[in-house]
């Protein structure tokens, strides 16, 4: 279900907007607003992400940072936001898209699906603090 939240509250949204169709001013602060949820709630909302096997299985010097996210995390764009520029050079990896990567989250965080997830050099990290991030791609 959380896979499709985004699309939860666009629907939501549109029968909200339907509903104000006799205030249209409201009804389109309604679209706008919930069109604006929905894509940031949506994958793709922040580019391509790659799949957890892919970037297990690059070369050691092509992984040095991963992490993995979800859409609607408010720590994952702290994180994105954070990085500025270096958010091109670290591997992202969508749990809600895939499933192995879900479970190496979990695997790491008792049991829970906690993200932002970053990997520096093998070792996991749970919502590290942007500055730690960029520190390990500059060195």
């Amino acid at each position: 279900m959380q896979r499709y939240l985004w699309l939860v509250v666009l629907v939501a949204g549109g029968l909200l907007a339907w509903s104000l169709r006799q205030e249209p001013l409201s009804a389109l602060l309604a679209v706008l607003l919930t069109a604006a949820a929905a894509w940031w709630l949506s994958p793709l909302a922040h580019g391509t992400s790659r799949k957890h096997r892919d970037v297990i299985d690059l070369p050691d010097g092509e992984r040095r940072v991963i992490v993995y996210w979800r859409p609607g995390c408010i720590f994952c764009e702290r994180l994105r936001g954070g990085l500025g520029e270096d958010a091109k050079r670290v591997h992202w990896v969508n749990i809600w898209q895939d499933a192995e990567a879900a479970e190496f989250v979990r695997s790491v965080n008792d049991g829970n699906e906690v993200v932002p997830t970053v990997v520096i050099d093998g070792v996991a990290h749970t919502n590290p603090d942007p500055r730690a991030v960029r520190d390990a791609l500059s060195s």
